[in-house]
């Protein structure tokens, strides 16, 4: 996206984006306990984990969930001493090393294949504990055609449970993105999270259309903050009630991060600049 369209969108974001529902410009001054942060989906997936953790730090974004299939490399295959790097390479860094977006699904009628899925998770779950993340994103992908929904549900459940329980016992953490057709659906997912039943297991909010009833998040909003571990953010732009979402997060006491997950751009450094300089005009 070129400047003066970025610009003009984020003026217009600034002004209209609330929904009408959030705080009016000027009532807070002190900035939120969260933070931004941002997925090497899609904007960042070019870049050499070096060149990644450049960008992220010239632009002040303050954490990073590294997804699977990008160039940074950072990958369950990558060994021993390429984990220590990683790790040691964050640890000189001013981002953190949040999470990884792994792509393993749950919903699958055929139960080898929940199992293998289940078995990447675990070695994600590895590959985070070595390298000093704190969590591994997965996700269901909608629900499969010709089965019941309440099986899919606990199918579901089940596979997160199996990997939850795996990850507390490494202090590693299981986020459900809020993803797929019907699986979207912020009752769905709540329902998905409460028959999983683990402690370990959250959700990861992932700003979809179908959050928004009557142009507010809140119904939703309150049928997931319970479970909430992490939060995908997009084009601040668009016509997302960001501004209501925020002030939700903040009202709550969310204190972990928002993470930009954005189409790629030619100049990622300075669109990101842009992108936070947006974002602290709706937490404001």
């Amino acid at each position: 996206m070129k400047r003066r369209s970025f610009l003009l969108g984020s003026a217009a974001a600034a002004g209209g984006a609330s929904g009408g529902r959030g705080q009016s410009p000027g009532t807070r001054t002190a900035m939120p306990q969260f933070q931004l942060g941002c997925v090497t989906y899609d904007l960042l997936k070019d870049a050499t984990l070096e060149s990644l953790i450049q960008i992220l730090e010239s632009a002040g974004i303050a954490a990073v969930e590294l997804r699977t299939g990008h160039k940074h490399g950072v990958e369950p295959s990558l060994n021993a001493p390429g984990r220590e790097l990683v790790r040691a390479r964050f640890q000189r860094s001013k981002v953190r090393l949040l999470s990884y977006g792994s792509t393993c699904e749950f919903q699958s009628p055929d139960e080898a294949e929940r199992q293998r899925q289940i078995e990447t998770g675990k070695a994600f779950v590895d590959l985070a504990r070595d390298t000093g993340a704190i969590g591994v994103k997965v996700r269901p992908n909608g629900l499969p055609q010709g089965v019941p929904y309440s099986t899919t549900i606990q199918n579901i459940a089940g596979g997160l449970r199996e990997l939850g329980e795996y990850g507390a016992a490494k202090s590693i953490e299981i986020w459900m993105e809020v993803h797929g057709r019907g699986t979207m659906e912020p009752k769905t997912a709540a329902e998905i999270l409460t028959a999983t039943n683990h402690r370990n297991v959250g959700a990861c909010w992932n700003s979809n259309p179908t959050d928004v009833r009557d142009g507010s998040v809140k119904q939703s909003f309150d049928l997931l903050r319970p479970y909430l571990r992490s939060a995908h953010i997009n084009e601040l732009y668009n016509s997302y009630p960001w501004r209501e979402f925020f002030h939700l997060l903040r009202a709550t006491g969310y204190d972990r991060y928002t993470l930009a997950e954005v189409a790629g751009n030619s100049e990622p450094a300075r669109f990101l600049q842009y992108y936070k300089a947006l974002w602290q005009q709706l937490v404001a």
